[in-house]
């Protein structure tokens, strides 16, 4: 299976690009994993928020095909333990899925669009997070999902 993250909007906070770097390369040996970034909307200003989260969802949904697994990473998703979250990885490894695509969406979240075609949603926390540590967040629990599937001393209960 590959697993991909789509974000939109670069980060420039050097410290959270390290961090999802360093959980990316650990994470590529276990399963192949990329990020996707799309750029950020332009022209914002003169835009309502239903007009950005339209065009984001556009180009979310460009890069997702019929075939994968769409998992949103939202603030209304299942809260789960990382333990539960390790099970629901593997049930999604052994369902067949080859490719499973999880989405940070921008500022104002998802368009009903990509809310229409997600297959689940993930939330993180009941608090919010800027989307760029989100990134550092979310990397480090998939890696840690992993390592909690190989039984690995990663994590402790």
């Amino acid at each position: 299976m590959n697993i991909e993250l789509i974000v939109v909007g670069k980060t420039d906070m050097k410290e959270v690009e390290a961090l999802v770097a360093m959980y990316t390369k650990r994470l590529n040996h276990y399963v192949r994993f990329a990020i996707t970034t799309i750029a950020d909307v332009r022209n914002t200003k003169k835009m309502s928020e239903a007009e950005q989260k339209r065009l984001e969802g556009e180009a979310i949904l460009r890069l997702v095909s019929d075939s994968d697994h769409l998992m949103l990473l939202d603030e209304h998703g299942a809260e789960l333990r990382s333990i539960e979250f390790a099970e629901q990885l593997q049930r999604r490894m052994s369902s067949g899925v080859k490719r499973l695509v999880f989405v940070i969406g921008g500022p104002y979240g998802f368009s009903d669009a990509v809310y229409g075609r997600a297959n689940s949603k993930l939330s993180l926390s009941r608090m919010t997070y800027s989307h760029q540590l989100v990134r550092a967040i979310f990397t480090e629990q998939l890696y840690r999902a992993f390592t909690i599937l190989k039984n690995e001393p990663y994590h402790h209960e």
